[in-house]
């Protein structure tokens, strides 16, 4: 070739690497990008090592001299032939290096090496048959050194005939070496930020199962992948009051660390207003009203818009019923016991943050073993399908991976589907629940007149109920916690007055009444006559609260009923 033919080979090779260097966001995928660009142009092998804790995203550790570098290969492409036995290939790490003034300078970054192997074997001694491919006759390597940090290094090599690297082959190296490594340091960058939105969004989000009275459950949770951040999708399991449970699925507005902030923030208020025992429609309306201050709260200068959209479900084992409230998001599907699969027709509010809109609830009524699902929008997207393809993919998937007896855990990794060739562009949430109901056996009521009379009747039935469940143990602490409350309900509501008694893996006592009246715990003086009722009930049980109805309020408390009692 002729000085003009190679300058201006230089200068494509120049304008190539610049093409794909940097545009993947992966490390791995920018040290092959780099490989992959030097053969055949420069060498007829060439090989990339990054230090291992680039490839995690943290920084190099600063050492100076041979030794144990904790590399490991990450690209070695050949432009022809085989390998030859031993060479060191992608995936296996590095032997300590030699020490020697061409390793300190290359990690100061200051030069690069070139050498023959005639010259370079002797040198190395065994390392060379490892490190130096055969029937190279001569190889240059850079430093990929960037911000003062080595991160790795490239090497490459010509065979056969190809004439020895000169001086502006070096230069060229070089050129493309400082390249690479801005374009490794920005993904390692990446990798670092992400694997911390990751981490902080799996630490917000619950375990992934849960196994209780009411469902068994399964989450699955996939970030985004190839270039795109985590956003704010959550899920979660919250246990009410009379063995109830509820099902939450929410997706905030954008990506990065602000969303999964956002989303910590959202769930953290769900589970107080949970606590609440409020119903889904007006869950929702405050939680509406919660984004929209977080909105008004926003530095306007970042631009990052602040919403969300929920999916909250209330179900109750004891009669199927579930209710369910959507702030704008996908409507959930169910697979009945017999393999029927059918999509919850919601009344879908407006986005969370939007306002000035009721939320609706919708009833149903679910079987004893049906797989309630609630999703967010990345699992219909995928594959850029629109709304409907999605909603039928779904469909199909879910009636062919919903089998009685597979776990759910199963099931889930199974909607997902294959994620290693095609990562989703959206992170993905599924909440899978498998309903279960209570025995017509384990919940009996009463209801009486707001009557002093009737508060020994009430501890009767109480304590023959208990007899007839071999629960004797709990008979004295459950009749003194139906007669506080039975009384305080005479006292300061009126009639009539439920009692409802409901037995699971723990006991749960409920006493309603038609006042609004909130009742509080509060301590009495030693000179008071009254006042103790509600401390006593507090004393003697795990948990007691109370929840707010259409005609007037229930108080509720539970025991546990595993415990041996002396």
């Amino acid at each position: 070739m002729t000085e003009q033919q190679q300058g201006l080979h230089r200068l494509n090779l120049l304008y190539a690497a610049a093409g794909c260097l940097g545009g993947s966001l992966d490390v791995d995928r920018t040290a092959q990008d780099l490989a992959d660009v030097l053969v055949p142009a420069l060498g007829d092998i060439a090989t990339v090592d990054l230090a291992e804790a680039v490839r995690a995203g943290d920084e190099p550790p600063k050492m100076l001299g041979g030794g144990q570098l904790h590399l490991r290969r990450v690209a070695a492409v050949r432009d022809s032939g085989c390998w030859p036995p031993g060479f060191i290939l992608a995936g296996i790490p590095i032997p300590p290096l030699p020490d020697g003034f061409e390793i300190r300078n290359l990690q100061r970054g200051k030069t690069m090496m070139a050498f023959t192997r005639a010259a370079a074997v002797p040198a190395a001694g065994d390392f060379a048959d490892v490190m130096i491919p055969p029937d190279a006759h001569s190889g240059m390597g850079a430093p990929l050194y960037a911000r003062g940090l080595l991160l790795g290094l490239v090497t490459v090599w010509r065979t056969g005939s190809a004439p020895v690297f000169d001086r502006e082959d070096r230069k060229l190296l070089l050129e493309i070496a400082s390249r690479a490594a801005l374009g490794v340091d920005n993904a390692r960058r990446y990798t670092r930020e992400r694997r911390a939105a990751v981490a902080l969004q799996r630490g917000l989000l619950p375990r992934a199962g849960t196994d209780t009275l009411a469902a068994q459950t399964a989450g699955v949770y996939l970030p985004a992948g190839r270039g795109c951040e985590v956003s704010g999708d959550w899920y979660d399991v919250i246990p009410l009051s009379s063995l109830r449970v509820a099902f939450v699925v929410g997706d905030v507005i954008g990506h990065g660390l602000s969303a999964t902030a956002t989303m910590g923030r959202l769930r953290t208020a769900v589970q107080t207003l949970a606590d609440l025992d409020l119903d889904p429609d007006e869950l929702l309306t405050h939680l509406d009203d919660l984004v929209q201050r977080l909105a008004h709260e926003a530095d306007p200068s970042r631009g990052d818009p602040v919403g969300a959209t929920c999916a909250y479900a209330v179900y109750n084992p004891i009669t199927g019923c579930c209710a369910i409230a959507s702030a704008g998001h996908p409507p959930p599907a169910v697979v009945t016991p017999d393999g029927t699969v059918d999509f919850i027709d919601v009344s879908p509010g407006p986005p969370l943050g939007v306002g000035g809109m009721p939320f609706e609830i919708t009833e149903i009524d679910l079987k004893p073993g049906s797989v309630l699902a609630l999703y967010t929008d990345g699992l219909l997207n995928r594959r850029n399908r629109d709304v409907t393809q999605g909603m039928e993919w779904l469909h199909d998937r879910m009636a062919a991976a919903c089998d009685t007896d597979r776990p759910l855990e199963d099931i889930g990794h199974a909607l997902l589907g294959d994620t290693s060739s095609t990562p989703p562009t959206d992170d993905i949430v599924v909440l899978l629940a498998r309903t279960r109901t209570l025995a017509a056996e384990a919940t009996v009521d009463w209801e009486f007149p707001a009557d002093p009379a009737v508060v020994a009747q009430a501890r009767n039935l109480t304590t023959r109920q208990l007899a007839t469940w071999n629960l004797d143990d709990l008979a004295f602490t459950t009749e003194l916690v139906v007669s506080e409350l039975v009384t305080n309900a005479i006292r300061y509501a009126h009639g009539p007055i439920k009692v409802r008694l409901i037995r699971g893996d723990r006991l749960v006592c409920e006493v309603s009444d038609a006042s609004n009246t909130q009742p509080r715990l509060r301590r009495a003086h030693t000179t008071d006559e009254g006042g103790r009722g509600l401390f006593l009930v507090a004393q003697l049980t795990r948990r007691w609260g109370s929840r707010y109805g259409r005609l007037g309020k229930t108080i509720w408390t539970e025991q546990p009923t595993h415990e041996v009692r002396r």
